[in-house]
């Protein structure tokens, strides 16, 4: 066995991003941009009113104005103001010629069919939003690396951007392994257990923004399972397969791995739970080897697989570590890093119960793991210790 670190250690020199795609911005959202984007033109494109009023020569505040047209959003016909005129205006519609700032509406009134002013605070140019003001044409806005939230794809499309190019996210196939797994709904058999794995690894996938999963179900047989891995391998970046990967005698994740052509990175790390877990790659594929019990592969997805995920994609990994004051003592044997489902508030993190690897009632409450080293054998209360805040 290897330790946890030896373990993402592997998997972090043997991960390379996946090569950039071209997306319209509407298929971009939660994408990496793999490439800086350069504003195409002046945005705004025109002098443009940030508000409802009337547009002037600041010079004229003090006197009445006789007014002349109005200006909306959306006009395509310019219109100029000559001395001693002023124009009724609109948010975001284009100044007039020869007007240089604009007042709103509650601070003027109207006397006798002629505008007057009655805004003391009044500066030349206020209220307008200057060409160019949000991004000049050539401009860098947005790099390389940058991550595309729904902000910055309103904010490319603003700009007149209409395609990114970005790395893709990772199509991802699930093979559930075990012949005593039946659907939630259906009537539960002698030795039968409701299948739960592809429940919570699809959602997280999707939490991330991935959405081209894939879900094989194989029974505790060699060449069926063969078959499925061959199939996945098809259209898959990453292939997940949950259970069959110790050494009992229906447990055929490795050699069904081999008959695959897959290289093993290792096999088994000094952990719990998940200590069973396998890695491997087919050129630029990816496989992992999850144990079957719920809790397990939780623990392994967020330790091992999101990382990948995310590196493939070009993002920062998302379970984030930090410190945290342990709310109570707890014990362990040395020679295994335990992650324990806990939750963290306020600076504490408090254990929860039921920490065996086939309850996921209390991973369903868990925010956080915390992670103790192989070496550990006691932590005390208020000491301090890693934890692994999930996403």
């Amino acid at each position: 066995m290897i330790s946890v670190h030896e373990a993402k250690a592997l998997i972090a020199n043997n991960i390379q991003p996946l090569s950039p795609v071209k997306l319209p911005l509407s298929q971009a959202n939660q994408h990496i941009l793999a490439e800086d984007v350069f504003a195409i033109c002046d945005i705004p494109a025109y002098e443009q009113s940030s508000m409802d009023g009337y547009a002037i020569r600041f010079a004229e505040a003090n006197i009445a104005l006789e007014l002349n047209g109005e200006m909306a959003a959306g006009t395509n016909t310019q219109l100029t103001i000559t001395a001693g005129q002023a124009s009724r205006i609109f948010t975001g519609a284009p100044l007039p010629s020869g007007a240089d700032t604009v007042v709103m509406q509650e601070k003027t009134e109207i006397l006798d069919g002629k505008l007057v002013i009655q805004d003391r605070n009044l500066s030349a140019g206020l209220n307008v939003r200057n060409k160019g003001a949000e991004m000049k044409t050539g401009a860098l806005a947005m790099r390389k690396g940058d991550y595309l939230s729904p902000a910055a794809l309103g904010f490319l499309a603003g700009i007149g951007i209409t395609g990114v190019s970005v790395f893709p996210m990772p199509k991802v196939s699930i093979i559930l392994t075990g012949k005593e797994l039946v659907q939630p709904g259906e009537t539960l058999a002698f030795g039968q257990v409701y299948e739960s794995n592809s429940y919570s690894l699809k959602a997280a996938l999707n939490q991330e923004g991935i959405n081209q999963v894939e879900i094989f179900e194989a029974d505790d047989d060699l060449e069926v399972l063969t078959t499925l891995l061959q199939r996945a391998l098809k259209t898959s970046d990453i292939v997940l397969l949950t259970g069959g990967v110790s050494v009992g005698d229906y447990d055929f994740v490795l050699e069904a791995s081999a008959r695959c052509g897959i290289q093993k990175v290792f096999h088994k790390v000094k952990q719990k739970p998940g200590k069973p877990l396998f890695f491997g790659r087919l050129e630029q594929q990816y496989i992992f080897g999850l144990p079957g019990n719920p809790s397990s592969v939780l623990s392994c997805f967020y330790n091992y697989v999101l990382p990948t995920l995310a590196a493939l994609s070009g993002k920062i990994n998302p379970v984030k570590e930090m410190e945290a004051e342990l709310s109570s003592a707890y014990k362990k044997s040395s020679g295994l890093t335990h992650f324990l489902k806990a939750h963290y508030q306020n600076g504490k993190v408090i254990p929860l119960g039921a920490q065996e690897s086939f309850r996921l009632s209390t991973f369903a409450q868990a925010n956080c793991l915390i992670m103790l080293e192989e070496e550990t054998e006691q932590v005390n209360q208020d000491e301090r210790v890693k934890i692994m805040l999930l996403p």
